[in-house]
């Protein structure tokens, strides 16, 4: 299946709202098949119900307690029996432990109910992050790893923020809402729960209008520190080469550009959380204000008492704690919403290139690679390869020379299956590799690239990632192979040796050689070499080539190479200019023909000589500075 790439000019669809959200995390947040999680889901909620009573029960405990004071009181005797301060205490204590229960059930809840939302957090986030490497090269070539990555993180983030603001927030201050209005219609009358009503329904208009300006201000806020973070990982990836142009401040500059608008933001959100307090402040302050002069009337009427009083009020405080938070509940679920739905949108979007319905692993008997008429284009209006044909006979190897932009390594792309070809096919002993699933395809292949990017961990494991299962002797074989044994035995770890970010702690030619051992180590039947030496200087390069020579031997290989002196042994050599092979045959036989290859060979050699002359040059100045003897010219051969 092949699915176009997303247009960057079309509009963004419309966010999906709580409940299509919902929808979509219910399996994660009900998963089938664990019983257990379920359980807590139930017990969860149970004992959110249970806490919500106690909460309701320490307002009445807390009414008789101040009832029962009075009543002993009697009016302001100045001694008061012991024996009439027996009630008032007990219930003293009843309050106490109302508010113990009310914790304590709480707290149980919010544990119950974290390890269902992990549960969750950890399932979409493995997913996501295996959906990623599924997905197709054009789309990770047109995304920032450092902005990629950051949507992985908020969403995962959004999920635990979601699940634990949905049910351990917003649901519990729904319920203890329900009854309150209940409790006060029942122990007043209609008009306390009418203020009530009329208070929180202002209280979450002005809450509502003041979070949607405020989200605006956190979208630039967020935006603007995304932009951040992806500058300072794509800077500090390519330490090397800011370093090389100087270009510390520029990279400073630009980074600096990006936190000066997280700083405008972040103040403008600070800023407007203080209008949203006050707002909130003012309404629930009047809404409070109302009811306890409802109650003051009443008692002054003999219609309630004193507890009565205390009663409204305690209620009205304690649901001013869930009140006031709403502005950060509702923020926090909308931006929830954006994060999540981020993270969905990478999930449901569909890889470029899936196997078939039925797919079957490639079956390798001779391991011969056959491109039939292959035409390919990144961009329908500049084509790549305009109908290349050649094949790669079992246990031979076949080289693709040309100049830059010519397609070459394209072909290793579309032999992969990065890509799919607009025409022809590509064969692996006459079976289609579009028909055959992409692991097993991508197992019988190996690969040396130009620029070897190894992961940031040790020696030891970058090169056992060619074949994971394999033994510690295998490994060290692998490496005795590729010629790197006795450099990493020289090191004080060995190869438990770090590499560094990128492999950056070893030179140009240690990381191929660690690249050649991966490939070694996999033991592919078919090896692609993408201009391995290119990068290289030439003793080095001698050096890898033999490395090359000897992996390569017995195996088809497919070889890209720049560097024409690489290849001169090859079976055959194919010249690719302008997706189209203009001239074939052996290194001898192109050199007689006088065509583009020959062209291209006499140019080489000849900026070879230039190169070495001028090496010769500063040879000989820096002996006539060192006071030495100078390095004689060569005597021409007769």
């Amino acid at each position: 299946m092949t699915t176009e790439p997303a247009n960057p000019a079309a509009p963004a669809p419309e966010r999906p709202g709580l409940v299509t959200t919902y929808r979509r995390l219910w399996p994660y947040l009900w998963p089938h098949g664990r019983l257990d999680l379920q359980r807590r889901v139930f017990l969860a909620f149970g004992l959110l119900l249970v806490a919500k009573l106690a909460t309701l029960a320490m307002p009445f405990t807390f009414k008789w307690a101040t009832d029962a004071l009075v009543a002993a009181v009697g009016g302001g005797t100045e001694t008061v029996p012991s024996g009439l301060l027996a009630a008032p205490m007990l219930l003293i204590g009843l309050y106490g432990l109302s508010r113990i229960v009310m914790a304590g059930l709480t707290q149980v809840r919010d544990g119950l109910f974290a390890k269902v939302a992990m549960h969750a957090v950890r399932r979409l986030a493995l997913q996501t992050f295996e959906h990623m490497h599924r997905l197709s090269l054009r789309f990770h070539l047109e995304r920032k790893t450092g902005g990629l990555t950051r949507v992985l993180e908020r969403g995962r983030n959004g999920i635990e923020e979601l699940s634990r603001l949905m049910v351990l927030t917003l649901v519990p201050t729904i319920v203890e809402f329900v009854l309150v209005l209940g409790v006060l219609a029942y122990e007043f009358d209609w008009l306390y729960s009418a203020v009530v009503l009329v208070m929180v329904a202002a209280y979450l208009g002005f809450t509502y209008k003041a979070t949607e300006w405020r989200i605006a201000i956190r979208r630039r806020m967020n935006n603007s520190d995304t932009d951040a973070n992806t500058k300072a990982v794509d800077s500090l990836l390519n330490y090397e080469t800011v370093k090389y142009f100087g270009a510390e401040g520029r990279e400073t500059a630009r980074y600096d550009e990006s936190m000066a608008k997280y700083e405008t933001a972040s103040t403008q959100t600070y800023v407007s959380l203080a209008v949203l307090n006050a707002g909130q402040a003012v309404i629930f302050t009047l809404g409070m204000t109302a009811v306890m002069w409802l109650a003051a009337r009443d008692i002054m009427a003999g219609r309630t008492t004193i507890g009565g009083f205390v009663l409204a009020n305690t209620m009205l405080v304690q649901l001013s704690m869930p009140l006031n938070f709403m502005g950060m509940i509702y923020r926090e679920i909308k931006q929830a919403l954006i994060d999540i739905d981020d993270m969905f949108r990478i999930l449901h979007r569909n890889p470029e290139i899936a196997d078939q319905p039925g797919a079957k692993p490639l079956a390798v008997g001779e391991a011969v690679v056959r491109f039939e008429d292959v035409r390919f284009a990144y961009n329908p209006e500049r084509p790549i390869l305009r109908g290349v044909s050649f094949a790669v006979p079992s246990g031979k190897t076949v080289a693709i020379v040309g100049p830059s932009g010519a397609g070459k390594s394209t072909l290793s792309r579309l032999l992969f299956r990065f890509y799919e070809p607009q025409g022809g096919r590509i064969t692996i002993d006459g079976q289609d590799i579009a028909a055959v699933r992409q692991d097993s395809l991508r197992a019988a292949i190996g690969m040396v690239p130009q620029d070897t990017v190894l992961f940031n961990d040790t020696i030891g494991y970058n090169i056992r990632y060619g074949r994971w299962e394999a033994s510690e002797a295998e490994m060290r074989e692998a490496a005795r192979l590729a010629r790197i044994d006795r450099f990493i035995e020289s090191l004080p770890e060995g190869y438990d040796t770090p590499v560094g970010e990128r492999g950056l702690k070893l030179s140009g030619g240690e990381k191929q050689r660690v690249a050649i051992a991966r490939t070694i180590l996999k033991g592919p039947p078919i090896l692609v070499l993408d201009e391995a030496t290119s990068a290289l200087d030439s003793f080095t390069e001698r050096e890898i080539q033999d490395a090359l020579d000897r992996v390569a031997q017995g195996r088809t290989t497919l070889v890209i190479a720049h560097r024409l002196s690489t290849v001169v042994n090859a079976d055959e050599i194919l010249v690719l200019d302008r997706g189209v092979i203009v001239e074939r045959g052996d290194h001898a036989g192109l050199l007689a023909h006088g065509g583009v290859y020959a062209a291209m060979w006499n140019r080489q050699r000849e900026a070879d000589a230039a190169r070495e002359a001028l090496k010769r040059a500063e040879d000989r100045e820096e002996a006539v500075e060192a006071g030495t003897r100078p390095v004689p010219e060569p005597v021409p051969a007769e």
